[in-house]
């Protein structure tokens, strides 16, 4: 039988702790990706929720633009304004999808639009002046109608 040397030892511990630094390595990097993936997400969310926040600006500003996105027969600032509100609170759920949002923030969301859609007229325009599933993607309008419509009714 051979005898492992000393040296032999250290060559054998030596090549695990390189594996195992390889290892750790792999797995910082992936995380650092799937993070940076996220990152870029919602920079390209926030960049469009600017952008649509411009737009809304302007029918604010020229409520008869308001027939390019809908024949609504409402050419009123409250409307456009209520999209920009909708549109915000829609950036918000998004960023809440990819846990931008921590709790704490969230539910203050949330008891926000509850409040606006109490006692504000947010509730009439949801369900009555335009149609939001058109407007909305499904997750987002779902949210709305079980979590803040039927609460608040």
């Amino acid at each position: 039988m051979s005898e492992i040397g000393l040296v032999e030892i250290f060559s054998i511990g030596e090549a695990v702790a390189l594996i195992g630094t390889l290892f750790v390595i792999v797995y910082f990097s992936r995380k650092q990706a799937q993070s940076l993936s996220v990152d870029i997400e919602t920079k390209v969310l926030n960049d469009l929720a600017e952008r649509m926040h411009t737009q809304v600006e302007m029918l604010i500003g020229r409520p008869q633009l308001t027939k390019v996105l809908s024949k609504v027969d409402a050419e009123s600032p409250e409307l456009a304004y209520a999209y920009d509100i909708l549109f915000t609170f829609a950036h918000a759920f998004h960023m809440r999808q990819r846990k931008v949002l921590n709790d704490n923030e969230w539910i203050g969301w949330v008891r926000w639009y509850k409040s606006a859609f109490k006692h504000g007229t947010l509730m009439e325009i949801w369900q009555k002046t335009i149609e939001m599933e058109k407007w909305f993607d499904p997750a987002f309008h779902d949210f709305i109608n079980r979590e803040i419509v039927s609460v608040t009714h």
